[in-house]
């Protein structure tokens, strides 16, 4: 049999004990193929008012409890990472459901691709969606190295000095992170049966809308070349496009069920592009004044 790697499966929290302990419970060295001497699990907990530091001890005394920094998803990633023994880092969400062959399919993508450095996993729902209000972060053919699913060498991870902790939410850190792995002539993988399940969320509302404009404008002040692509017409195009494609026929299909969210997210699209335009007119009259 092909020995494997070690691995390090990192799993950020932040007071949702009852959604972790459903992620630590496919974790279990018993559900896992891959053998419980070739892994662990770190959970970096972000935790203040509550912490799952307790319910590890007694429920997953397999697991390792780390207290996070409490700056943000990304910085909660990488202080995980610090505690890692593991020649290869899995990264996936709290909210997240690894599949049985989890690892053992990453394990073996990296025995079939020893050039690779990178590897991202499918990404799926656990039922059909019932409402416009319900989101995921599907991830069926790759492209996107979301950071609820994906393994990458560790050495590799720490001189890209992992996540940018200027992002203080869980929005365009991981979309950061990609961007400079293809800068720096690095590819990475899609595994498909590395599979995790994302169960459907409620949607964050506006706070989660502000939170994502707010990381955009992060995103765009550190790679200014960037704004080529996610600009004014790009989120014009996207509203336009989600609206006749995705909602209207939910709209039926739903019967109207998660309407507001919906409307409320076409608005954000919108209000997006209007602040994009303005903010490629200040940076070109910047650019000009130099």
């Amino acid at each position: 049999m092909t020995q494997f790697s070690f691995f390090s499966v990192i799993v950020p929290t932040y007071q949702r004990n009852d959604l972790l302990a459903k992620c630590l419970d496919c974790l279990i060295p018993e559900i896992q193929t891959l053998p419980a001497e070739q892994y662990e699990v770190i959970v970096t907990d972000d935790g203040f008012q509550i912490t799952a530091q307790e319910m590890i001890r007694e429920f997953y005394p397999w697991v390792k409890w780390v207290a996070g920094s409490r700056k943000g998803p990304a910085a909660n990633r990488n202080n995980g990472a610090k505690y890692a023994r593991g020649e290869w880092l899995v990264f996936t969400d709290d909210d997240c459901l690894p599949d049985p062959q989890w690892l053992e399919a990453y394990a073996e993508a990296i025995v079939a691709e020893p050039a690779c450095l990178v590897f991202e996993g499918r990404t799926y729902v656990d039922r059909p969606r019932r409402s416009l209000a319900e989101t995921s972060p599907v991830n069926e053919s790759g492209g996107y190295l979301w950071s609820c699913n994906f393994a990458v060498k560790k050495q590799l991870f720490e001189s890209l000095t992992g996540f940018d902790e200027r992002f203080p939410y869980a929005a365009m850190e991981d979309v950061d992170f990609r961007l400079r792995l293809v800068k720096s002539g690095y590819k990475f993988s899609f595994v498909k049966t590395a599979s995790v399940c994302h169960p459907w969320r409620a949607k964050g509302g506006w706070n989660k809308i502000k939170q994502h404009r707010e990381a955009t404008f992060i995103y765009l002040s550190i790679h200014a070349e960037e704004l080529v692509n996610i600009n004014s017409v790009y989120y014009l195009l996207f509203a336009l496009r989600s609206f006749v494609n995705q909602t209207v026929p939910a709209i039926l299909q739903f019967n109207f069920t998660g309407i507001n969210e919906a409307f409320l997210e076409h608005f954000a699209y919108l209000y997006m592009s209007v602040l994009l335009w303005r903010y490629s007119l200040t940076s070109m009259k910047s650019l000009k004044n130099q």
